[in-house]
């Protein structure tokens, strides 16, 4: 795919860029991914108890709280490799949401004292985790020809 940018009162022709879409989705895979899976390597660290802890006191099984290990370690292992790419996004999507709506839900509402969105950091997990499930890995991945990559 290629663009054509014409500048205003430009009398050479105009400058003719390539894009790179390929390029792009590696780089938000590889920076969804590392970012994600630095919360997960400290869960590792650190243990799910906060997060068992949370799920009990609402009424649910404390064992759910190992999903969070698919969600911060496997989902963006699989983001960074771009295998099943489309796959990994929903699960990445799925533990943003609820890390949203346990752990931060007073926040969705609000904006922070500089005029941000209180969760805006997850919301740029989410919907990007969301932009990558509707464009898939691109051809720089592991695996790029099945309809979940």
């Amino acid at each position: 795919m290629q663009c054509l940018l014409y500048f205003y009162g430009e009398t050479n022709p105009p400058i003719l860029m390539k894009k790179n879409i390929d390029t792009g989705l590696l780089t938000l895979r590889l920076t969804l991914g590392v970012l994600m899976l630095l919360h997960g390597i400290e869960k590792i660290q650190k243990g799910t108890s906060f997060i068992q802890q949370s799920l009990t006191d609402i009424g649910l099984p404390a064992f759910f709280g190992y999903g969070v290990y698919i969600g911060e370690i496997l989902a963006p292992l699989m983001l960074i490799i771009g295998y099943r790419t489309r796959v990994a996004a929903i699960i990445y999507a799925v533990n943003c949401l609820v890390a949203m709506l346990m752990v931060h839900s007073g926040d969705i509402f609000t904006l922070t004292k500089h005029g941000g969105w209180g969760v805006e950091l997850l919301g740029l997990y989410l919907f990007g985790s969301i932009t990558l499930y509707f464009t898939g890995s691109g051809k720089y991945a592991l695996s790029f020809g099945h309809k979940w990559d």
